[in-house]
């Protein structure tokens, strides 16, 4: 029972901070900007001379309401920051181009930076020296370079943390930062393992350590925040918008309403792309630490070469996202042996008194 309220009350506390907080800070924003050029028509009116409490009852209900629902509808609003939904397919392939450019400059910088101080200290070899010069010759890269000599240790350091934004195949490149920083660890146990995090999520968050599972649920808690202030202020602003319309707006508050959330969306945008390393660490921990557990779940012996146990990962993955094949039987080989003396097989049974 402690183990189930434990449970619980992580859930909420996630959902709390992650979606009920933010949306509570949006509605404050919409009472306190927009309402009062409402309240001056019709039913805005009637609630707002109800009175202090009803309002703030009433508010406190909106929050959690709007709360609610935006945690329901969480992969959607997701979906679309990815770059997934709601894009033209235009749009889409114009911003993988961009971000894939984006990635290589970044590459080529750290790139340039290295051989540079190879050359310093006289360990060039010829193709590298080849490949100094082409880098070198390159517009884009040298005007960046300029500003890169001139970067810290720790300010080299960001540009690598940036780099790690991105998924390590190009053909997993998504149209939006964002969209990157995410897809960056969903490939994660794919391109290290072959496991397919995506298709076997549920089982290895079965089977990781409890502390690892709630490590993974607050570090995306911080990344909700950020996306649920970022659509929170979209709606003010929109609202915002409306209310200009209406009879005797307060049109300089208004126009603040639109203003400052409207500047503060691109800043939670980037705080959201941030809080993500958080995530990303986590379930780089939930995949290295749970694929042992997972295959001793499945009745599967976790072989002691990476290679086999790439193969048996891409078995039991294709296995669980495709309809059954005879190629299946590729796993045989890695199932565990079941202990001698163990009863033998129900249809075994049936078998055998049938003759």
């Amino acid at each position: 029972m402690g183990d189930i309220a434990r449970s619980a009350l992580g859930g909420a506390w996630t959902v709390l901070v992650g979606w009920l907080l933010p949306t509570a800070l949006n509605v404050s924003l919409f009472a306190v900007a927009v309402w009062p050029s409402l309240r001056r028509t019709g039913w805005p009116t009637q609630l707002w001379s109800a009175g202090a409490t009803p309002l703030s009852v009433g508010m406190l209900s909106v929050s959690v309401l709007l709360g609610l629902a935006l945690s329901a509808l969480q992969n959607p609003l997701y979906r679309v920051l990815e770059g997934y939904a709601l894009w033209p397919s235009a749009l889409y392939a114009r911003g993988c181009a961009r971000r894939r450019r984006a990635k290589q400059d970044l590459q080529d910088r750290l790139t340039l930076m290295r051989l540079e101080r190879q050359e310093g200290e006289g360990r060039l070899t010829p193709a590298d020296t080849e490949r100094l010069a082409s880098l070198r010759a390159d517009p884009r890269i040298a005007r960046a370079a300029r500003g890169d000599r001139r970067r810290t240790a720790v300010q080299r350091a960001l540009l690598r943390e940036r780099l790690a934004r991105y998924p390590v195949d190009p053909a997993q490149v998504a149209p939006t930062t964002l969209g990157n920083a995410i897809r960056r660890f969903e490939e994660y146990g794919y391109d290290r393992f072959r496991l397919d995090t995506q298709v076997m999520w549920n089982e290895l968050a079965g089977n990781a350590p409890e502390q690892i599972r709630r490590q993974v649920d607050l570090a995306r808690a911080n990344v909700d925040f950020f996306v649920a202030l970022l659509y929170g202020h979209c709606a003010v602003v929109l609202c915002a918008a409306v209310a200009l319309t209406t009879a005797r707006p307060d049109v300089p508050l208004l126009i603040a309403a639109i203003a400052v959330p409207g500047l503060l969306m691109p800043v939670w945008y980037r705080a959201a792309v941030s809080a993500t390393d958080e995530w990303s660490a986590a379930v780089r921990a939930l995949v290295n630490t749970g694929r042992k557990p997972l295959a001793e779940s499945l009745g599967l012996l976790l072989p002691g070469e990476l290679a086999r146990e790439r193969e048996m990962w891409a078995l039991v993955s294709k296995m669980s996202r495709l309809p059954h094949h005879e190629r299946a039987a590729g796993l045989d080989p890695f199932r565990a042996t079941p202990p001698e003396g163990s009863p033998a097989p129900a249809g075994g049974d049936a078998g055998q008194s049938a003759t």
